[in-house]
C-alpha cells in the first residue's frame, strides 16, 4: 500500500480549518461574529465528521480483509474519493443547515467477500455509528471540562447533539442503515433478498414516519437527548447552539 493510500485529503484539512474558523469566531462577544462562528462550527464540523464516520467503515475493512478501500481512497478522509458525494456529503449538509433530521452517508463501497466473515461485517457496519458517538463523547466532554466563551460552548454542544441523533438514527435496525447491516449477515437468505430490495426506500419510510405520524419524532428525539445526557451532554446549551444556527427562525 502506498503512501498516498493513507495520506491525509487537503479537503479535509481544509474543512478542520473552517471548523476551527467557527470556534475563534463563536468566542466573539459581537453576536453577527458569533452566530457565523456556530454556523461554521456546525456545518464543518458536521462535514468533518461524515467523512469520519465513513473513514470508520473503511478502516475496519481494511483489517477486516478489504484491501480495496486504500486503493481506492477511502483511508485518506477525501469526500471526493466517495462513491456518491452528493448523497454522502452535500445532501446531508442541506438537511442539517435547514434543521432536519442529519442524514446518513452511504459513501464507501465495501467487498463483503473479502471480509473475515460475519462477525467483521457487522464490526464494518457499527463503526460509523460508532464513531459519531465517540465524537460526541470528545464534544461533550471538551465543553463540560474545559473553560470556554458561552458560543463557542453552545456551537461545540448542537454539533455534539447532531453526532448522537446520528448515532440513534444509524443504529436502527432499518434497511439502508447500518445497524440492519450489522445484522444482515445473521439473517437468512430470504431476509437478506428482502432487506436488499427494500434498501433503496426505507430510510425514506423511516424518515416520514418519524416527522409525520404523531408521537414519533418525541420518542425519538427523546431517545436521542437520553443518549446525549449519558455522554455527558448539556441539552440547554445544545439548545442554545442551535438557535444560533438557525438565526433566521
Amino acid at each position: 500500500m502506498t503512501h498516498s493510500a493513507t495520506r491525509v485529503s487537503p479537503v479535509f484539512l481544509a474543512l478542520l480549518g473552517v471548523t476551527a474558523l467557527g470556534c475563534v469566531l463563536a468566542g466573539f462577544d459581537a453576536t453577527p461574529l458569533r452566530i457565523a462562528g456556530v454556523v461554521l462550527i456546525v456545518l464543518g464540523g458536521w462535514a468533518v465528521s461524515l467523512c469520519l464516520h465513513e473513514f470508520g467503515h473503511a478502516i475496519t475493512a481494511f483489517r477486516g480483509g478489504d484491501r480495496e478501500v486504500a486503493l481506492k481512497g477511502y483511508l485518506t478522509l477525501d469526500p471526493r474519493r466517495y462513491t456518491d458525494p452528493v448523497l454522502s456529503i452535500v445532501l446531508p449538509l442541506l438537511f442539517v443547515a435547514i434543521g432536519g433530521i442529519p442524514l446518513p452517508g452511504g459513501a464507501v463501497w465495501i467487498n463483503h467477500h473479502a471480509l473475515r466473515g460475519r462477525r467483521t461485517e457487522s464490526m464494518v457496519s457499527l463503526a460509523g455509528p460508532a464513531t459519531n458517538l465517540v465524537l460526541g463523547l470528545l464534544l461533550a466532554t471538551a465543553v463540560a471540562l474545559l473553560p470556554m466563551p458561552p458560543g463557542l460552548a453552545a456551537g461545540l454542544s448542537y454539533l455534539a447533539f447532531l453526532q448522537v441523533i446520528a448515532f440513534v438514527l444509524n443504529i436502527l435496525p432499518v434497511p439502508g442503515l447500518d445497524g440492519y447491516g450489522a445484522l444482515e449477515p445473521w439473517l437468512s437468505g430470504p431476509a437478506r433478498q428482502f432487506g436488499e430490495r427494500a434498501r433503496p426506500w426505507a430510510p425514506l419510510v423511516l424518515f416520514m414516519v418519524i416527522l409525520g405520524v404523531p408521537g414519533v419524532a418525541p420518542a425519538f428525539f427523546g431517545l436521542a437527548y437520553f443518549v446525549f445526557d449519558v455522554v455527558g451532554g448539556d441539552a440547554w446549551l445544545s439548545l442554545q447552539g442551535q438557535g444560533l444556527f438557525r438565526f433566521w427562525d
